[in-house]
């Protein structure tokens, strides 16, 4: 086994730099490209601090809907709808990566997770681990043996065997504890009533949604403040649990590139790179840097 793919979850970054840098820079139309500026800056960054030998980059494609909203139509629903200026910036964000030779994971109908999920299933296959680049705690579900995430921002990274200390939960769990807790990020409902602390309580004693499903009955009786009123509740909501699993639960099956491979990165693209410095007004330092990354 060689060194781990790194598997980029670039919506994250992008967002981020979205919300954080200021909307000084504009392209050479003038529309703003604040969100590429930072969202390079990360990446060169990355790049120069790890130059792996295998990397992919995986955006969410559709920013507005994919095919969790044709299981549940409010999957999302609580987020503005991305505006234009945005939509143009991931798409320059996706020229960097292609430029410098980064494969890129994008799909109209499938979110970047379970880009990440698919392809680090692709390369566990081929014989190697991956390093999911991401702070987002629904990635963890993925982790297995030398697996690893890596909150970049934050410098901090875990194992399968580091889920529960960081979540209460296990990494195979984490789908399930969703389930139960719901997420508010996503608008997923979960079970009302349900927090982080019972649902991790109710997984560690029974292991799974399902065998809590399975031997509700014994819920009332656990050591565990309002066990009746929490069997009530999942008893009443228990389709809600299973839909807000299913949501939850990255689809490990997404379709990928077909000339993907292990993620291995090419050669930059010179005249591709000098082109993208002209048209979103890139200055010296970092023209210098997407040259020699």
């Amino acid at each position: 086994m060689s060194g781990p793919v790194h598997l980029v979850d670039a919506s994250l970054y992008v967002f981020r730099a979205w919300h954080s840098m200021p909307p000084e820079f504009e392209d050479r139309d003038g529309w703003p490209v604040n969100a590429v500026h930072g969202f390079t800056r990360f990446l060169l960054e990355l790049l120069e601090r790890q130059r792996p030998a295998r990397i992919a980059v995986a955006f969410d494609e559709s920013l507005d809907t994919n095919f969790r909203n044709e299981i549940y139509p409010a999957y999302k629903a609580n987020r503005e709808p991305a505006p234009e200026e945005l939509k143009r910036q991931f798409a320059h964000c996706q020229r960097v990566c292609r430029a410098l030779g980064l494969p890129v994971l994008a799909d109209g109908r499938y979110e970047a997770d379970d880009l990440i999920g698919s392809a680090l299933g692709q390369v566990r296959r081929a014989g190697h681990a991956g390093l999911i680049i991401s702070a987002d705690k629904d990635l963890s579900q993925l982790l297995d043996a030398d697996d690893e995430q890596w909150d970049y921002a934050r410098n901090e990274r875990w194992r399968a065997d580091g889920v529960k200390a960081r979540y209460g939960v296990h990494a195979h769990q984490v789908a399930d504890y969703l389930g139960l807790t719901g997420d508010a990020i996503d608008n997923i409902p979960g079970v009302p009533g349900i927090g982080p602390k019972t649902a991790a309580t109710l997984l560690g004693h029974f292991g799974s949604l399902d065998e809590i499903y399975q031997r509700l009955d014994e819920v009332p009786y656990l050591r565990l403040r309002g066990s009746a009123q929490h069997a009530a509740r999942l008893r009443e909501h228990r389709d809600i649990a299973l839909l807000s699993r299913r949501l939850a639960t990255i689809d490990v099956a997404a379709p990928l590139p077909p000339d993907l491979g292990t993620a291995e990165r090419r050669a930059p693209d010179a005249a591709a790179l000098d082109a993208l410095c002209e048209d979103l007004r890139f200055g010296p330092m970092t023209r210098r840097r997407l040259m020699s990354a």
